[in-house]
């Protein structure tokens, strides 16, 4: 992989080898989780042991994005998410992540330590691009068709891959003509966010194609409902499909994956990389 970075407020995060980003929901209806994590001590504890297993990135996320999921206000969302945040920061030597789509939000996390912003919407909300770009936080924008309650209704594309490639575009512009530099910025194709099983499948096999500018490639497919359809596999039961995909990303060019399982993706991920490198070795 080619030499690649983030700058995550004062940290330069090194992407010239994949990462991984370890996934702390907390909140109360996870469709992965739960709501196990809700609680801070255990939301500490488990971004404890994601360390531990390999994790270069914790995202910390107030309010699910899953279909269906009801919306969360201001005032809750602030109430999950900055008591973890200040605690990872206090605790952890990680790019602590805040995955969210509000203003407010975005300002209070950053206050708090977090030095990336995670989008499902891409700074489309009132206020969240002026939010982002007044912080020195990094930003990754996430393509998405509609909205996290209708978004699975009737997802549509003439070219998957032009389409998203077109919104990413523009969503860089946007950013850089707000003052956001090009390196704070990175994309996330959006990955079961208003696709078809069809949709992601070709996501994932032209990933290489959708990074405007050569950004970095978030991506994530972890425990997601098409690999589910493609196992016949309930949510629990979806690690192996869920590393599977987080490699074949990785293949075709993602920087950060986004996972629930940090240990097995992050073991995954090495032993690819090290064949990966002593394959380029033999070719000089």
């Amino acid at each position: 992989m080619p030499e690649m970075s983030l700058q995550c407020g004062a940290r330069r995060l090194d992407l010239s080898s994949p990462v991984v980003m370890g996934i702390l929901n907390v909140t109360p209806d996870s469709f992965s989780d739960g709501g196990r994590l809700s609680v801070p001590d255990l939301a500490v504890d488990a971004a404890a042991q994601m360390c531990r297993d390999g994790a270069a990135v914790l995202d910390v996320g107030g309010e699910s994005t899953r279909p269906g999921a009801a919306a969360v206000s201001v005032d809750d969302e602030l109430a999950r998410v900055i008591p973890v945040i200040e605690r990872l920061v206090e605790r952890f030597d990680v790019v602590v992540s805040v995955d969210t789509s509000k203003a407010e939000v975005i300002t209070r996390a950053v206050d708090a330590g977090a030095t990336l912003i995670n989008d499902v919407r891409a700074l489309r909300e009132p206020g969240a691009l002026e939010a982002a770009a007044a912080s020195d936080a990094a930003v990754c924008l996430m393509h998405m068709q509609g909205e996290p309650r209708t978004m699975q209704a009737s997802p549509h594309y003439g070219d998957v891959i032009a389409e998203v490639r077109t919104f990413l575009d523009d969503r860089v512009a946007a950013c850089k003509a707000s003052g956001v530099t090009q390196n704070r910025l990175c994309v996330d194709p959006g990955y079961g966010f208003g696709k078809t099983l069809e949709h992601n499948l070709q996501l994932v096999a032209k990933l290489d194609e959708i990074s405007p500018g050569k950004l970095p490639i978030v991506f994530g497919a972890s425990r997601k409902s098409s690999i589910g359809v493609l196992l016949d596999a309930p949510v629990d039961d979806r690690l192996h499909g869920s590393v599977a995909m987080a490699l074949l990303a990785v293949e075709r060019g993602a920087h950060i994956v986004r996972v629930h399982d940090v240990k097995p993706t992050w073991q995954a991920i090495t032993v690819a990389n090290a064949v990966r490198e002593a394959s380029q070795r033999t070719e000089q």
